[in-house]
């Protein structure tokens, strides 16, 4: 058994949750930031992607804000807080679930 199939489609979460973290991450950071648009990614259809073995890029969307700013920036930070608190959650339970794994196939190994 091949270590990704062990691992199924978690590992990849993981990843996609780290892009979306890094994505959510910078909206906050340009929250200042004249003309900054911010963005955000689809994680079901980045999931999906990844499963056909394509890039994650077409799943990254555009956030439409609910009340535009004069500068043309598009960062709400109520809602990119909450997108990160919950993405963060998500994140820490995939990798909770991943290690569980990882130990299950570690004593498996050794005939525990």
């Amino acid at each position: 058994m091949s270590f990704d199939r062990a691992l199924g489609i978690h590992a990849t979460a993981l990843q996609l949750r780290n892009q979306r973290m890094m994505l959510l991450a910078s909206n906050i950071a340009n929250a200042a930031t004249p003309n900054f648009k911010a963005r955000d990614l689809d994680f079901s259809a980045a999931l999906e992607a990844a499963k056909r073995g394509q890039p994650m890029e077409a799943a990254i969307r555009y956030r439409i804000p609910v009340q535009p700013s004069l500068d043309g920036n598009t960062v709400e930070m109520a809602t990119e807080q909450t997108a990160y608190a919950e993405n963060a959650m998500a994140y820490r339970t995939s990798l909770t679930f991943l290690n569980g794994r990882i130990n299950t196939l570690s004593r498996a190994m050794k005939g525990e």
